[in-house]
């Protein structure tokens, strides 16, 4: 086969239906959006077993203090309550980031003269 029949079945010429649309050796199948999300599914799942036992391990009421108020929770539901503002902060933190890179790219795109269409 020369090169120019590898240029034409790429183009969609005769003798393009010869070959099979995928290179993927049988057997050897490449992941899908679904198994993706099915893993994804999967270890949330485990997690949150986890979680739960967490909470059942430590139940023990323990008063916290904040800012003048005063309150009884379960140790379990402090910790996870401290973590999830944990992770607020951070995703402020990065959100804000995020935005301060997106308006300096808007800027510099500008300067350069192009359109700067996003998606």
């Amino acid at each position: 086969m020369s090169a120019q029949d590898d240029a034409a079945m790429a183009r969609g010429g005769p003798g393009r239906a010869d070959y099979p649309q995928s290179r993927v050796a049988p057997g050897n199948s490449r992941p899908t959006r679904t198994a993706a999300i099915w893993v994804a599914v999967a270890v949330g799942l485990v997690v949150l077993v986890l979680l739960i036992v967490f909470f059942v391990q430590n139940q023990d009421m323990v008063t916290v203090r904040f800012f003048g108020l005063e309150g009884a929770l379960a140790l379990g539901t402090t910790l996870f309550i401290a973590a999830v503002g944990g992770g607020v902060l951070v995703a402020l933190a990065g959100g804000a980031r995020i935005l301060q890179l997106r308006v300096s790219n808007h800027r510099r795109q500008k300067m350069i003269g192009g359109q700067g269409g996003g998606l």
